[in-house]
């Protein structure tokens, strides 16, 4: 990225995630909430540099010590302030890159035309792999519809790691409904990197390092990925 501080609006359930990666990788993290109780967590997290701060008000936004070459991420988890703060940014920074994510397609139209450098659309981040059945209107359509109507639905792709429970058996054997996701489809390497859609009848054989592509609710998506990470369930 090359920048020279991270500036990172939220601290929910993808500003935690995002945080911690980018920390991870050395970045010098500026985290900024509105919340109290997630300014304390960030704290608990060992985040130095957090600040509470208030998303609508512009004079607190416009008194952010923000440099042209430094790199903010929009990532709260409620999409109408990221919108808010992407536009409130992009008008006291117009140099600085805006990265916002958006968990629908809407949202994402609205973070472009605020002024966001780059859109993270989660839909879209996940629906590039499943795009060999997505050429259908109706489909597409539908999909869209419910990613508009319903938060909190979406789409995630899980690489099986080594010694999943998940390896070495086949997909009709496991009950995907228990984890209340439904299974949308299948990469495997070794075959080629095209999704094999599961309404195929395909009985395939799973083997760590396959990808799952999977679709349910946030709190149900982000379990089943620390399940699969178990020998046995």
């Amino acid at each position: 990225m090359g920048a020279n501080k991270v500036h990172i609006f939220g601290y929910g359930r993808h500003g935690k995630r995002i945080a911690a990666g980018l920390r991870e990788s050395g970045y010098n993290l500026h985290i900024l909430e509105q919340s109290t109780a997630r300014v304390e967590r960030a704290r608990e997290d060992d985040y130095v540099n957090v600040d509470r701060i208030d998303m609508t008000d512009d004079d607190q936004i416009d008194a952010l010590d923000i440099e042209k070459d430094d790199l903010v991420v929009c990532v709260m988890d409620d999409e109408h302030f990221n919108v808010f703060v992407t536009l409130t940014l992009r008008q006291f920074h117009p140099e600085v890159k805006i990265y916002s994510i958006s968990d629908s397609i809407h949202t994402a139209e609205k973070l472009t035309m605020a002024g966001a450098t780059k859109v993270i659309d989660l839909y879209e981040v996940s629906a590039n792999r499943i795009h060999n059945f997505l050429n259908k209107p109706v489909t597409t359509h539908l999909l869209s519809s419910i990613f508009s109507e319903k938060r909190g639905i979406a789409f995630r792709e899980y690489t099986i790691p080594p010694g999943s429970f998940l390896h070495g058996r086949n997909t009709e054997e496991i009950d995907f409904a228990r984890f209340n996701l439904l299974l949308l489809g299948i990469i495997d390497h070794e075959l080629d990197d095209d999704l094999i859609f599961i309404t195929e009848g395909i009985n395939h054989k799973l083997d760590s390092g396959d990808i799952l592509v999977c679709m349910g609710k946030d709190d149900d998506l982000e379990r089943f990925g620390e399940t699969i990470k178990r020998k046995t369930i």
